[in-house]
């Protein structure tokens, strides 16, 4: 019997423009399905209420996706004040009810003490796992574990709008930092509580946003391709990101041809000058700079890779 066909081959970042009411896994399953992809992974949940930017990986890019878990984000994000509510969001349910005695002062001094480094309690509706479950899973049978705060960091966060108790916000976080968390925290400190009706994610690391695309135009182009009678991969995998995308941010170290066969064969290598020693780095090959993986500053001069990529292409 011949062996089912799960998909093809194919490397590279696609940026969907989540839509709101589901989840991340189900567009990662609809894409995958629209690509027809071998393998594929998402890179940073966004809750079902949340829309935006959604990097999914494909084929040798998931071996750096978690280089994008751990980017920062952009986002902007409306809040209702005076309800507070189980999940801090509009999918919850209203716990409780307090009258909004705010003025636009109050409300910007208190925005200014989430800038910078603190400690963040994540809520109890996140996929964080405690003993082996995710939170949300003990939340929705009603039960509260402990979990342990997280420093993050809010680079910036300013005030769009403020007006029928509506608060519009922009904010530049670090990993793992949970906007819920803060628009809840901000209902406390205001006295009246408050929770997400609206959360766009407008930026994963340095991705263009202009780049984005969402699932009706993917569903489009895989229309057009049946009217035309064309394989659906000439124009969809045009709409790609080069899987080295995911590691923009590191700093590249570029070798020659023969060093390649060492390092894609997990040996390191004296690279010459380098950044210094324990910095993450992108390994390049040649003059035309062939990403190849990512690698380590492992003492002086030399580059050991972490993790190599199996069939470099060329860049799109």
């Amino acid at each position: 019997m011949a062996r089912r066909r799960k998909g093809r081959a194919i490397d590279g970042v696609i940026l969907l423009d989540k839509p709101t009411g589901i989840s991340s896994n189900d567009a990662l399953q609809k894409v995958k399905r629209i690509f027809f992809a071998e393998k594929a992974g998402h890179t940073g949940a966004l809750d079902p209420l949340a829309t935006g930017m959604l990097p999914i990986c494909f084929g040798e890019a998931t071996k750096f996706s978690q280089f994008l878990l751990d980017s920062d984000k952009r986002y902007r994000v409306i809040a209702k004040l005076g309800e507070r509510t189980d999940t801090s969001d509009s999918d919850g349910e209203v716990v409780q009810t307090r009258e909004v005695k705010v003025d636009r002062g109050q409300l910007e001094r208190c925005i200014a003490k989430f800038r910078g480094t603190t400690d963040q309690i994540p809520s109890m509706y996140s996929a964080l796992k405690y003993q082996g479950r995710k939170l949300y899973e003990y939340a929705r049978e009603g039960i509260e574990v402990p979990r342990e705060p997280r420093k993050i960091t809010v680079y910036s966060v300013e005030l769009l709008r403020f007006s029928n108790n509506e608060v519009e916000m922009e904010l530049h976080v670090s990993k793992g930092t949970y906007i819920r968390t803060i628009v809840d925290d901000l209902g406390e400190m205001l006295g009246c509580g408050a929770h997400v009706i609206d959360l766009r994610r407008t930026g994963v690391s340095n991705f263009p946003l202009e780049r984005m695309v969402t699932l009706e135009q993917l569903n489009a182009l895989l229309e057009q391709a049946n009217e035309q009678d064309i394989a659906p991969r000439e124009l969809l995998d045009p709409l790609l990101l080069p899987t080295d995308t995911a590691v923009q941010d590191l700093p590249e170290v570029n070798i020659i041809p023969a060093l390649a066969v060492y390092i894609r064969n997990g040996n390191p290598v004296n690279a010459g000058r380098v950044p210094e020693e324990g910095t993450q780095v992108r390994i390049t090959v040649g003059e035309q700079h062939e990403f190849i993986g990512v690698g380590v500053i492992d003492g002086e001069n030399m580059l050991a890779p972490k993790r190599v990529f199996a069939n470099p292409q060329p860049a799109k």
